[in-house]
């Protein structure tokens, strides 16, 4: 891809070079536009090159570039041949590269980008992504609002490029939260206000039985018999651990639905209950179980007693942890999916625990393991709704849908809309992921709805006003244009800077695959987005040749389509109207 230039380019190098055009590919990169001057599209850093040769000597960069550059003949693709900074630079044919990325936006469609020969050769895999995981019973919060958006994020992004992918909600459905819940239901449960608000109800019963438990012995003593019960599969207290458990589930779905988010699994800590107890049985086999004077049986990770390394695998009254379940959940599930990686996004507390779980599964002779993979995130400061600290999921939806209808509202632009309130929480929606996705996911950040609901600047809401702006454009002209174009009417500057930037949407897609960071794709969308708004400020449709109008069509159609492909895959709605 890039249109197919990459590889022409590869293969005159490869020529010079007596090197293959498969290991130059990847050293070719497309040059960032600049508002300066305008730049040549792409160039082969000599770093690179010399990275791929085996001659370390290093002389001096520049002289070779400039050497390799006198070798090389312009063609009908490379227009011009220059050097930079350690780079042999290419200017591709004007015409043809007009003709060329146009073409391919609209024949690649949704894959454009993904057709690439940075992607060539890459095998399809069998991949697992287990994100969200709320707790049943626990604040389903902000935490896993992240935990949502990037692990959609990550098996959007594998998806597009051909993989397997298998999405698992891993519910915080087991443990000792249990005992106290079942505890605190029979004392201050009511069966209507579990009924009508699961979540918020069993919220509530639990904060109230741990104050209870706090004070009371007796409460604490209940709630450990009660998991007990649980664990040795005591047919009441499991009827009632079921129906908090698929009440919740039905509650998740609702508002996963709200976040277009789905899940081909939902599994939970509760179905290894069993199998946690195969798990503490092979350690010991291996002779890998330690007891301690307290009961409770640990493995030693760094094979000398470091406190740091020991992790525990069971209570002193034999029931399972936290660690064995995941430990029993891994090994059920390369059992299941024969997975290529298995991908945990939780946030960075969770990063020790995830380590000693792989480091388990290798000692226990799990080669696997190392497919196993923790993508972990920051911690999100400072979202709060009008009504106080942030408990639920909903609350934060609820709040985003009700802000975007009055910022909406209150713009005299906006259209009249069929169903204004689906339009304003999938705005909001955008701005609440592009402000979670701009910087690095481990970067901890603090939360503005200010910031979030700007018009203007690096916002979501500035994406889908984009998006809704061109698609209003093709409304109004009409896609009778759309047959046909004459590339030499989309010579301007901003016609070029557009069809430079389109030329990069592979490279992006690539560096984003590699590193799983959404920051790359949405710098790039913000920056298509600034252009565009440029481009539609100097480039009129209306009162310009039928000739003209056609070929700005066609450039301003391949931008939405572009947007439009790249939202998708960061788990956005476009909006056509707003």
């Amino acid at each position: 891809m890039a249109c197919g230039f990459r590889r022409s380019i590869a293969c005159q190098l490869s020529r010079v070079l007596d090197l293959p055009p498969e290991n130059l590919i990847k050293s070719i990169s497309a040059v960032p536009i600049s508002k300066k001057e305008e730049v040549a599209d792409f160039q082969l850093s000599m770093d690179s090159l010399l990275d791929n040769s085996n001659d370390h000597s290093r002389p001096d960069i520049q002289a070779q570039a400039t050497r390799l550059a006198e070798k090389l003949k312009c063609d009908t693709v490379v227009s011009e041949i220059s050097t930079g900074r350690g780079t042999v630079n290419f200017k591709i044919n004007r015409e043809l590269l007009t003709k060329t990325v146009l073409q391919q936006v609209i024949k690649d469609g949704s894959e454009y980008g993904l057709k690439s020969e940075l992607f060539s050769g890459l095998s399809q895999k069998k991949i697992v992504v287990e994100f969200s995981s709320p707790n049943v019973a626990k604040k389903f919060h902000v935490g896993h609002l992240r935990s949502t958006i990037i692990g959609n994020f990550i098996a959007n992004l594998k998806e597009a490029l051909g993989h397997q992918v298998t999405r698992i909600n891993y519910l915080g459905d087991w443990g000792m939260q249990f005992g106290l819940l079942g505890t605190g239901f029979q004392l201050f449960g009511y069966e209507e206000k579990l009924q009508s608000n699961p979540l918020q109800h069993l919220f509530e019963v639990y904060v109230q039985v741990n104050k209870e438990a706090a004070d009371d012995k007796s409460v604490a003593k209940s709630a450990h018999e009660f998991f007990q019960r649980l664990e040795l599969g005591d047919m009441q207290a499991l009827a009632l651990w079921q129906k908090f458990r698929d009440l919740s589930i039905k509650e998740y779905v609702r508002i996963y639905k709200r976040l277009g988010v789905h899940f081909d699994e939902y599994s939970g800590e509760s179905f290894y209950r069993e199998k946690s107890q195969e798990v503490l049985k092979l350690l010991d086999s291996k002779g890998l179980l330690q007891k301690t004077i307290k009961g409770t049986a640990v493995v030693d990770l760094s094979g000398n007693g470091d406190p740091s390394s020991i992790c525990t695998v069971m209570r002193s009254d034999g029931t399972s942890l936290y660690a064995t379940r995941d430990l029993a959940a891994a090994i059920d599930r390369m059992d299941k999916y024969n997975f290529d990686t298995m991908i945990y996004v939780t946030d960075k507390g969770q990063k020790k625990h995830f380590q000693q779980v792989f480091q388990m599964l290798q000692i226990m002779g799990y080669d696997w393991a190392e497919r196993c993979q923790h993508v972990p995130f920051g911690v999100v400061q400072g979202m709060k709704t009008r009504r106080g600290d942030v408990t639920f999921l909903e609350d934060v939806l609820n709040e985003i849908r009700l802000r975007m209808l009055q910022n909406m509202a209150s713009v005299k632009t906006t259209k009249e809309l069929e169903n204004p309130e689906e339009t304003a929480e999938r705005v909001g929606l955008a701005a609440l992921i592009i402000q979670d996705f701009r910087g690095l996911l481990l970067s901890d950040y603090q939360f503005s709805w200010d910031r979030v609901f700007q018009s203007r600047g690096d916002t979501g809401v500035f994406l889908q006003y984009t998006h809704a702006r061109l698609h209003s454009l093709e409304e109004t002209f009409g896609c009778g244009y759309l047959n046909d174009f004459n590339t030499a009417c989309l010579q301007e500057p901003q016609s070029v800077s557009i069809l430079q930037h389109l030329l990069r949407f592979d490279e992006v897609l690539y560096r984003s695959s590699q590193d799983l960071q959404p920051k790359h794709i949405v710098s790039y969308l913000l920056i298509l987005s600034h252009l565009a708004a440029v481009a539609h400020k100097t480039l009129h449709i209306k009162d310009s040749t039928p000739e003209v109008a056609a070929a700005r069509l066609h450039l301003f159609r391949a931008v939405r389509s572009v947007l439009a492909n790249g939202m998708k895959l960061l788990g956005i709605t476009p909006v056509c109207r707003m």
